[in-house]
C-alpha cells in the first residue's frame, strides 16, 4: 500500500492511495488540467483512478471533481449532506452516496470514513487500509473527539492537519472574524493541538506521518514538522510535510 498527495492547502486539494490493482482519490480541489499534471508528476494515469472520495464540499476539495469525474468516468463517493450541497454540479457523473459512519469497498481498499467538526454540509475524514496497513487522513477539522481519535487507533500513517501556528495567526492582517473561524471548533486544526493529538493517538504500528493543509500566511513547515517531532519523541526524519505546490512523492508502507 502506499499513498502520495497532488497537493494540499487552501488552494487545493487531492490524496492518492493504492493498494493492489486500486487506486482512489481523496478530494480533487484542483482544475482539471492541474490535477493531470501532477498525476503525470507521480506516475499516475488518471484513467486508472477507480473513485474520487471527497470529504465535504468547499471548494479547494470539491472544485476540479465534477469535470475529471465526467472525462475519465470515473464514481464520486461522498456523504449525503455534501450531495445536497452540491447536487446540481454533477450532471453526467456517477455518484455513490454514503453515510459518515458506513464503511465501503473500492477494489482492494476499505474506506473507513467518521464525521468530524468542520463549517460544512456533513464533512467527513477516513482511514483506509487493504487488510494489511491503515492510513488515517484528518484535514479541515476544528477539534478532536473521541470517535476521531478512536478512528485513527492503529493507524500505519497519518496525513494530518497542521493548519496554523497559533501565534502567526493572531498576528496575521486578517480579519478577526477569519481568525476566529480558522480557530474555532468548526475550523482547522493548529500545530498545537494536532501535535497533542499526534501524541495521544500515536501507536507501535506507526510507521510515517505527514503534516498537511499548512496555511501560507500562517504557518512554516518547520514549525509544523517541530511540533510533531516533539509529539513522537524528537525525530525529525520521520516528519514529512504536503506542500501545497508539490504535495509529498509515493509514501511506501511496508
Amino acid at each position: 500500500m502506499r499513498f502520495a498527495s497532488l497537493g494540499s492547502g487552501s488552494e487545493g486539494n487531492a490524496l492518492v492511495v493504492q493498494a493492489g490493482a486500486s487506486t482512489i482519490m481523496i478530494d480533487c480541489g484542483f482544475g482539471i488540467n492541474e490535477t493531470m499534471r501532477r498525476c503525470t508528476r507521480l506516475g499516475l494515469a488518471p484513467e486508472s483512478i477507480d473513485a474520487i472520495v471527497i470529504t465535504h464540499e468547499h471548494g479547494d476539495h470539491i472544485g476540479g471533481a465534477p469535470k475529471f469525474a465526467r472525462r475519465f468516468k470515473t464514481p464520486v463517493w461522498l456523504t449525503f449532506g455534501t450531495l445536497s450541497a452540491t447536487e446540481s454540479r454533477w450532471d453526467g457523473c456517477t455518484l455513490r452516496g454514503f453515510d459518515s459512519h458506513d464503511a465501503f469497498l473500492v477494489g482492494d481498499l476499505e474506506v473507513q470514513p467518521f464525521p468530524v467538526p468542520h463549517d460544512a454540509r456533513e464533512p467527513a475524514q477516513m482511514t483506509v487500509t487493504d487488510g494489511a496497513h491503515k492510513l488515517g487522513v484528518l484535514t479541515d477539522v476544528g477539534e478532536t473527539t473521541a470517535h476521531i481519535e478512536a478512528s485513527l487507533a492503529g493507524c500505519d500513517a497519518l496525513f494530518l492537519e497542521a493548519n496554523h501556528c497559533e501565534d502567526l495567526l493572531a498576528q496575521s492582517a486578517y480579519p478577526p472574524s477569519l481568525k476566529a473561524r480558522i480557530a474555532g471548533r468548526y475550523g482547522h486544526l493548529s500545530n498545537r493541538a494536532a501535535a497533542d493529538l499526534l501524541a495521544r493517538i500515536a501507536g507501535d504500528r506507526l510507521q510515517r506521518v505527514v503534516a498537511a493543509h499548512l496555511s501560507r500566511q500562517n504557518n512554516r513547515a518547520d514549525l509544523a514538522q517541530a511540533a510533531f517531532a516533539a509529539a513522537l519523541g524528537g525525530q525529525l526524519h520521520d516528519i514529512f510535510i504536503a506542500s501545497q505546490d508539490e504535495g509529498i512523492g509515493w509514501v511506501e508502507l511496508v
